[in-house]
């Protein structure tokens, strides 16, 4: 399940708007790009199977610093930590004492956290269009243009000038809604938040792996 929460993070992981009150979704999304350099706040997430069966559950915060460094921190159900520090994708899972490394361009590529922490050009990854009006929120439909991305497609919830909500439908079947809340727009954020050492004696692997990483 934690493996499958990574997933989503990149998902987030990922993804918060800011722009004018009443605009459409597209018109938020691209303010949110322009004018939000770094955010921080909390997250609630569900996954559904295709089979139907129960949610799985979890939450925790994230912060962000464009471009492509973040931190997407799970504290429940289960710890997992993931960083982008702007090179390299840091996947730490506690139970395994197991840390998972790529480098981060691939990591992105036509993912989320393109979105959240990418370099603004969404159009160059993306299919954006808007998807209409539902649940109080405006929303917008991301869909990847990279044949490799593990999602069919993305739909991100605005209101007010804020992300919402954030639906993601990846090739399994599998549908994982992100909630976000207690969103702080362009915050000082501790340079620390974006820098990973690996625990000592924790086992790297991965092709983003830095050389000399401890093991």
């Amino acid at each position: 399940m934690i493996r499958k929460m990574s997933c989503a993070a990149l998902g987030l992981v990922a993804l918060l708007s800011a722009g004018a009150a009443r605009a459409d979704g597209l018109a938020q999304l691209k303010q949110f790009m322009e004018g939000t350099r770094a955010a921080k706040g909390t997250f609630t997430q569900q996954v559904f199977a295709k089979s139907g069966h129960k949610p799985q559950q979890a939450g925790g915060t994230f912060a962000f610093s464009r471009p492509g460094k973040f931190r997407w921190v799970y504290d429940k159900p289960y710890a997992q930590v993931l960083v982008g520090d702007g090179r390299t994708l840091w996947a730490f899972d506690p139970e395994l004492n197991q840390v998972t490394t790529k480098k981060l361009g691939q990591a992105l590529g036509s993912s989320p956290a393109a979105i959240l922490a990418g370099d603004n050009a969404l159009e160059r990854s993306f299919v954006l269009k808007d998807a209409g009006v539902a649940d109080g929120l405006e929303w917008v439909e991301a869909t990847p243009k990279g044949e490799d991305s593990s999602f069919e497609r993305i739909r991100l919830g605005l209101s007010g000038g804020q992300l919402r909500a954030m639906l993601l439908f990846d090739n399994f079947g599998q549908t994982t809604s992100v909630q976000f809340s207690q969103i702080e727009r362009n915050p000082a954020l501790d340079a620390a938040l974006f820098h990973f050492v690996p625990p000592k004696g924790a086992d790297v692997v991965g092709d983003g792996s830095p050389a000399g990483a401890a093991r």
